[in-house]
């Protein structure tokens, strides 16, 4: 196991159960949200085409919402640089900042509205951005004829 990302087996179980979708953090978000009476698709593609899934999604009103976790995408109030494997965990998390940007600038350039919260965020808060921005864009959408 020398040339794990891992500093320990039990690091590397615990790592490796880390979940890529369905984290405490997007069903919070997304319960709130339908309690608000939202529908929306989860962990879809925004763009078929481009390899990113977005946490939820509402195709109409084209709007993407992403949970991102404090670790894992660098926050900036929460993320602690680990003190093991800083040769691996430093480059991965600026490697995911980047593909955060990048995917964001993706789907602002197609037409789509991005909205980022964090794990650490009221998920009744983010759920009413979310319900708002949502009518906001359903509406201007309505308002420009488009489908």
């Amino acid at each position: 196991m020398d040339s794990s990302w891992a500093s320990s087996p039990g690091v590397r179980r615990s790592m490796l159960g880390n979940r890529s979708r369905d984290t405490a953090p997007e069903l919070a978000v997304r319960r709130a949200a339908h309690a608000l009476g939202m529908r929306y698709s989860v962990a879809v593609r925004p763009i078929p085409t481009l390899r990113r899934t977005a946490d939820m999604v509402f195709p109409r009103a084209r709007v993407a919402v992403f949970v991102d976790g404090c670790y894992w995408h660098g926050c900036p109030v929460h993320f602690k640089a680990p003190a093991s494997h800083t040769e691996y965990w430093g480059p991965k998390i600026e490697r995911n900042r980047a593909r955060d940007a990048e995917t964001t600038r993706v789907l602002r350039d197609a037409g789509w509205t991005v909205l980022r919260f964090w794990e650490h965020d009221d998920a009744a808060t983010c759920a009413i951005a979310i319900r708002a921005t949502v009518q906001d864009c359903t509406g201007a959408r309505r308002a420009t004829g488009q489908k």
